[in-house]
């Protein structure tokens, strides 16, 4: 079997004028910085490769001149398609200006499309982008004026609107791995993510291109763990042994074995935030997270919320992702982000966002650059300023629940607490709620249509989105809703029933939020009807780790039934209900002894087929578990 291994040159001397060429990378992690500067150094000294087409899905870049910024060259690009952008200004002025053809598509489907083309599939449907800047009716994604060809179709399927992504034909791949052996099989072992490096090196062979990867070591050929290579030598044309200056784990940390999630760090504390803006806003996102739930957090404001569910002791019940294939554990951030420590599995990127886009996502916080009074949202361009949509617009369409953060202006914002009270010092010179964004990367519109439930949260006020439009719901203590807030917007929002913020917002310490969102407090789970003889108890999203929970439940139940002198009908709502193993016998004895003393027929429900099983298992002779509520009360009327 040939030889592989060859010299950076000579890699770059494999890519021709014309061709298009696809990068591995997410952020600053995973990018093949050797091979893109070589690539850019053969171009400035001979004039080729020219004309080169690029296909990426996040942005590789440092907002300076590493990664893509690389190629930020007149006459090395002439068209891309990216996902974000905001980190390789170099290509974005480029485009921008006009100078190539530019569009910008959701990062997920992107990610995705490399596995479609991989299977020589002619492209992809997906609701992702409708009713956005994506939407052919909105622009299409088109970057500037002569980017004229289409990169998205809308098409009826089944009686439903769905966008048609086409594949991309891509001829080289530009990729990264730790070590090679001699036939070309490629690990990652040192590598922070999987991300699309196996899709795209297929899609590029089974199109007869060529696949060029980077590694940091080489191994005798067969003398590689199977199931430690993610890209099979059968794909991989060449390789090259980069230099360590061009293959940092990311474009902050030259090295971290915690990143490589093979070793676990030692137990540390995350600082606390310091009270201000950034850490009210966040606290206000925390209050929403859903208990045993599944969530991502975006980059930017959101960041904060990892840091106050760390505070408030919620970090071990809830799971964080984040879109490049992480799940679990705790999010780096900056230009670590996409990396993690402590986390329970990092799967490939397409993989992450087939979850995201089926509804995986129990809540998402992201970031509020701009929002109007329909509830649209822009985080992606802001006039000669390019940021992309990344992987925005498949989380916010996407996810059962949705949070906005951000600052109510922006440049210059100066905010002071007194004794909890909220005093603008100096308002931002920016306004962030207008009479129409920029540009739509989140439809409100189509969000209230679906009923999808979304917040916007500042650090002043909250928002709530309606058919209707945006609703002022929440007010902080000592805000003028006159001049701070309607008199710093562009339109006059619908004034519903206004709150006080959580006063714990503004005071130092901890806010007690694990009691409240565990749900601990337990007389607001548990009624009773005393007109139907009926007791209602609703466990939904509740945890139940510890023998002291399990008594919590006993003795609340018995302070309602048993002044109540007479046996009560039950419906027990499970739904997201979590009961650890350890306690599930005393969770059974305990509920035994109240079926025995108070309860009459008992119905419980859950939409999880697997907690239904459970619990049937769990609480012997529980026959009545019903998928509904409604079929749990029927049941019970019957009798009745």
């Amino acid at each position: 079997m040939r030889r592989k291994v060859v010299s950076a040159a000579d890699a770059a001397a494999l890519v021709k004028d014309g061709d298009t060429i696809t990068t591995s990378g997410f952020v600053g992690i995973g990018v093949p910085d050797e091979l893109l500067a070589a690539i850019e150094a053969r171009f400035l000294a001979r004039g080729t490769p020219r004309d080169l087409s690029l296909v990426f899905a996040a942005g590789q870049g440092d907002g300076k001149d590493r990664g893509l910024n690389r190629l930020g060259h007149d006459g090395l690009l002439k068209q891309v398609v990216g996902g974000h952008w905001g980190l390789i200004p170099k290509v974005a002025a480029l485009a921008v200006e006009g100078k190539i053809k530019g569009w910008n598509l959701p990062q997920g489907c992107i990610s995705q499309l490399y596995r479609d083309a991989a299977a020589g599939k002619p492209g992809m449907l997906s609701k992702v982008g409708l009713e956005t800047f994506v939407d052919p009716r909105n622009g299409g994604g088109a970057i500037n004026d002569i980017s004229t060809e289409p990169q998205v179709e809308l098409m009826e399927f089944g009686g439903e609107e769905v966008l048609y992504y086409p594949a991309p034909k891509m001829t080289v791949a530009l990729l990264r791995g730790t070590t090679a052996d001699e036939a070309g099989n490629v690990t990652m072992e040192r590598e922070a993510l999987v991300i699309d490096n196996l899709a795209q090196a297929m899609a590029v062979k089974n199109a007869g291109g060529v696949v060029i990867v980077q590694v940091e070591r080489l191994a005798r050929s067969r003398s590689l763990q199977p199931r430690e290579v993610q890209i099979p030598g059968i794909l991989v044309d060449a390789v090259v042994v980069a230099s360590p200056q061009n293959h940092m784990q990311t474009y902050k940390t030259a090295f971290s074995h915690a990143f490589t999630n093979r070793i676990r760090p030692p137990d540390g504390e995350i600082p606390a935030m310091e009270l201000g803006p950034r850490k009210i806003i966040a606290r206000r996102c925390a209050f929403e997270l859903p208990v045993n739930g599944v969530i991502n957090l975006g980059i930017g404001m959101p960041e904060g919320v990892a840091a106050v569910a760390a505070e408030e002791g919620l970090l071990n019940h809830v799971t964080l992702t984040a879109e490049p294939g992480v799940v679990g554990g705790q999010p780096a951030s900056g230009l670590d982000f996409g990396a993690a420590v402590d986390v329970d599995a990092v799967i490939p990127q397409n993989s992450q966002f087939d979850f995201y886009d089926g509804g995986g996502l129990d809540m998402a916080c992201l970031g509020l650059a701009q929002a109007d009074a329909d509830g649209n949202v822009n985080v992606s361009r802001f006039g000669p300023r390019l940021a992309g949509a990344g992987g925005f617009i498949n989380i916010s369409q996407n996810a059962k629940s949705l949070v906005f953060a951000g600052t109510f202006t922006a440049k210059g914002l100066h905010v002071q607490l007194d004794e909890g009270r909220m005093n603008i010092r100096q308002e931002g010179s920016s306004r962030k709620f207008l009479d129409h964004v920029e540009q739509v990367t989140f439809s409100g519109r189509r969000a209230a249509r679906l009923g999808q439930p979304v917040l916007y949260v500042t650090e002043r006020c909250v928002f709530q989105l309606s058919a209707e439009g945006l609703v002022l719901k929440e007010v902080a203590p000592g805000v003028d809703i006159e001049r701070d807030i309607l008199g710093q917007m562009s339109f006059r929002p619908i004034i519903g029933e206004i709150e006080p913020m959580d006063a714990r917002l503004f005071a130092d310490g901890p806010m007690d939020l694990r009691r409240e969102l565990l749900h601990l407090d337990l007389p607001e789970r548990i009624a009773l009807d005393s007109a139907e003889n009926r007791l209602f108890i609703n466990f939904e999203k509740m945890r139940i780790r510890t023998t002291e929970e399990v008594e919590q439940v006993r003795d609340q139940v018995e302070r309602v039934c048993g002044p109540f002198g007479e046996r009560v009908d039950v419906i027990v709502n499970y739904d997201g209900f979590h009961l650890d193993d350890d306690v599930s016998n005393d969770y059974a004895e305990m509920v035994a002894d109240l079926e025995n003393r108070f309860y009459g027929t008992v119905t419980r429900y859950s939409g999880s087929a697997f907690l239904r099983l459970k619990l049937g298992e769990t609480l012997q002779g529980a026959s009545h578990i019903y998928e509904t509520r409604d079929a749990a009360q029927s049941f019970l009327d019957g009798r009745g």
